[in-house]
């Protein structure tokens, strides 16, 4: 597999969330506004990068029997940066995300692609496959809280800039902003996802 091909399969065709069906907790839980999905999704990527150039760099070191512990240990670290750094720029962000941030440590997708790629390969398609592997996670989630805070609330926000607002007339669907409007929306998602794939060929 071509070096682009690692870097593309993370968006479309292994899109963590919407083919491989991991992180959905996170996914589900932050994804009630654009800003929060977009919060979520970039400080998700910034760690998925750093650790699996860290754990791609470090492999040959690695001892096969404690690799888990040093895959935790090296995730964690970087958890920590984003965990502090978000908390002084953004504590509104912070607050929203909750719990969510810290738990990025055990995201089945940080953890599944430091086991399934970076510890097998090489550093610079360990970076292709954690920048594909964000995006495409931070596209997704940034998305399914776009469609479900314009359809619940009538607004779309990211990075506490207002781009749509519906006005006064409008008559939020409020299911969309509640935990069973991430479900229904998530599905639409993964069908409009296949449907592309298919298309392509």
């Amino acid at each position: 597999m071509n070096r682009w091909q690692v870097f593309i399969n993370g968006i479309i065709k292994e899109n963590p969330v919407l083919v491989l069906l991991i992180g959905l907790c996170p996914t589900l839980a932050t994804s009630g506004s654009a800003n929060d999905g977009f919060g979520m999704g970039i400080a998700a990527t910034f760690v998925l990068i750093a650790s699996n150039i860290l754990i791609s760099a470090v492999r040959k070191w690695t001892p096969d029997q404690i690799r888990i512990p040093i895959f935790i240990i090296i995730i964690s670290t970087f958890v920590t940066i984003v965990d502090y750094t978000m908390h002084a720029a953004d504590p509104v962000l912070y607050a929203n995300l909750g719990v969510f941030v810290p738990l990025i440590v055990v995201n089945c997708i940080i953890l599944g692609r430091a086991e399934a790629f970076a510890y097998k390969n090489d550093v610079l398609s360990s970076t292709l496959d954690g920048i594909g592997m964000g995006l495409g996670f931070t596209l997704t989630i940034t998305v399914l809280g776009a469609i479900r805070e314009i359809i619940g609330n009538g607004t779309v926000t990211i990075l506490n800039y207002e781009l749509i607002n519906l006005g006064e007339g409008f008559m939020p669907a409020l299911v969309f902003i509640m935990p069973p409007g991430a479900f229904l929306v998530m599905g639409l998602l993964i069908a409009a996802n296949r449907l592309l794939i298919r298309k392509r060929g």
